[in-house]
């Protein structure tokens, strides 16, 4: 009989950078380094299935990007300070001069594809799950999640329904009530000027590259995913019947994406 898989919870660590505590998950092992990032308001705990599904090959490290989760929030957010961090992260692993595999979502795919930009030798290959090369976006329909509420149900429903299951690892019980990890107000307040045309930044490298695209998606055009596969080499795309954050709706589907992905254009089993 088969021994079966032991899979062990991820641990979590931390770096300093800018003056913030960053907190981020490792899942350990031999395996070689996958660095994911996620979405706006989400977690790093939303990749800890993804990383027994990779593992023992990959080693899944998962970052709670500054202003989410359990890292500190920042006077402002920009697309600098966010790549910034994840430079800090990678040098904390000792992977500062190591070509690593970048995976994201969203927000964490932008912050992904625009670090290799900067630093193509760095990066072996791209995951870009529903982020999109153009972004003009408005989060004020988040405003009225800020604050302090009295019961945990109270939030949620603020929240409502569509959004809750993503919100949900970032509820916190405080002395006053209950209330979000992340600022919904700092947030909205930062949208502006985060928003613009990256289109350079993504062509800007040719290092493998797979765009993955929910049909079902509310929150990015499937036509501009479709187009930034179409204009950057190495690139493929793949498209599920999922929302905005596929990993979570099709876990084992885009589990299986990633994995085939990375072996068939890196060679590894």
């Amino acid at each position: 009989m088969a021994t079966p898989v032991q899979h062990h919870p991820m641990t979590r660590h931390s770096v300093m950078h800018d003056g913030l505590a960053l907190s981020y998950l490792d899942a350990g092992g031999p395996g070689e380094l996958l660095v994911a990032l996620h979405a706006t308001w989400m977690e790093a705990g939303t990749f800890e299935e993804l990383a027994q599904a990779l593992a023992p090959d990959w080693r899944v490290v998962a970052l709670d990007q500054r202003g989410h989760g359990h890292s500190g929030h920042a006077a402002r957010y920009t697309w600098d300070g966010w790549v910034g961090d994840l430079q800090a992260l990678l040098a904390e692993l000792g992977a500062g001069d190591q070509r690593v595999v970048l995976l994201g979502n969203s927000l964490g795919g932008t912050v992904a594809f625009k670090f290799a930009a900067l630093h193509p030798g760095r990066v072996r290959a791209l995951v870009i799950e529903e982020s999109p090369a153009e972004e003009d976006s408005n989060l004020d329909f988040i405003r009225p999640w800020e604050g302090t509420f009295p019961t945990r149900e109270a939030l949620l429903a603020e929240v409502g329904e569509r959004f809750a299951w993503s919100v949900e690892p970032s509820v916190r019980h405080t002395a006053a009530g209950w209330t979000l990890a992340f600022s919904p107000k700092a947030l909205a307040d930062a949208q502006a000027g985060l928003n613009g045309d990256f289109w350079d930044e993504w062509t800007a490298t040719d290092c493998p590259a797979l765009v993955v695209r929910g049909t079902e998606s509310r929150a990015v055009d499937g036509a501009v995913l479709e187009k930034m596969a179409a204009t950057r080499p190495h690139t493929e795309l793949v498209s599920f019947e999922a929302g905005h954050v596929i990993h979570h709706d099709q876990p084992q589907a885009f589990a299986a994406a990633v994995k085939g992905f990375l072996a068939r254009t890196l060679e590894v089993p």
